[in-house]
């Protein structure tokens, strides 16, 4: 198992905080560096229909047969658990106690920030850095000038090549079976992300929504402009803002926001529009094998 830098925060923050909220994107490891930080804790996936069905018809009685420690994943399944979580760590604050881990953020924060503010530690696990790839420490920037070549020149490499490894990405299954990118990150895209935006966003066009997303994957590392962007998708400013929001809420996009000294410009100025995860970017821009990225014309957006 390669080890995940946000290892070390998790269990600082599991001695200091009664709930520890892992989030982040599908398939990133969150179930993965959970179990292994807390070998201890008792597991319960919400995902599983039985578990879901018990929860949801008695959330009392489901959180009752845990009496230690538990890990609870993909949380956000059964909101009503929030409120009976808060009820338990208001009588027994110990740390730790609960590990809730859930893919759609916009689910589970909304449901901590109603009733669990204060109480809670949220974390957010993204695909491998490219450091845990090579099984790196990782670098302070402060001292990045400072820091020599030392032994860790010497570590064994993953994917070397600049090229293969934008194209692969860092998403852990794709490295964990050595599997083929491409096909992976297409049934990654059919099967996660439009069932968490039918989800989260009830999208009955979602023609239209891939068309959409395939042109955000256009404009990476370009100013948004959510005029033109709603002029070539066809839809109207309102739709863009409201897909995009869903975008960034599934980790499937950010936006990095201007630096002006003029702190109000900050507010103000348009982002630039970046995916996480270059595979991703290279699937959705139809890019197939990585010697395609030697010559092609979005090669330094995706870098």
């Amino acid at each position: 198992m390669i080890t995940r830098h946000l290892s070390k925060t998790l269990k600082t923050a599991a001695r200091d905080y009664p709930v520890v909220t892992v989030t982040g994107p599908r398939q990133s490891g969150k179930t993965t560096l959970v179990q292994a930080a807390f070998p201890r804790h008792r597991y319960a996936s919400l995902e599983d229909p039985d578990q879901r069905a018990f929860a949801m018809e008695d959330p009392r009685g489901f959180l009752d047969q845990f009496a230690g420690k538990v890990v609870l994943d993909e949380v956000q399944r059964v909101p009503d658990l929030f409120s009976y979580i808060q009820g338990i760590v208001d009588r027994q604050d110990r740390p730790g106690r609960f590990i809730l881990s859930g893919s759609q953020n916009f689910l589970l924060m909304h449901r901590i920030s109603q009733t669990l503010a204060g109480r809670c530690a949220v974390l957010r696990l993204l695909p491998f850095s490219r450091a845990e790839l090579i099984e790196a420490p990782i670098r302070d920037i402060a001292r990045f000038v400072q820091v020599r070549r030392t032994a860790e020149a010497k570590k064994p490499e993953i994917a070397t090549d600049l090229f293969g490894t934008m194209f692969t990405g860092s998403y852990p299954r794709i490295h964990d079976k050595s599997l083929k990118p491409h096909t992976w990150l297409a049934n990654y895209y059919q099967t996660y992300l439009e069932r968490d935006v039918r989800d989260l966003l009830n999208v009955g066009d979602i023609e239209g929504f891939g068309r959409f997303v395939r042109l955000c994957a256009g404009r990476s590392g370009q100013l948004l402009n959510a005029s033109s962007l709603a002029a070539d998708a066809g839809v109207s400013h309102t739709t863009v803002r409201r897909w995009l929001s869903i975008l960034e809420v599934s980790f499937v996009v950010y936006l990095l926001r201007p630096h002006h000294r003029n702190f109000n410009k900050r507010l103000v100025k348009s982002p630039k529009l970046y995916f996480p995860d270059t595979g991703l970017l290279c699937y959705l821009l139809r890019i197939r094998r990585a010697e395609e990225l030697v010559s092609h014309a979005a090669r330094g957006a995706i870098f």
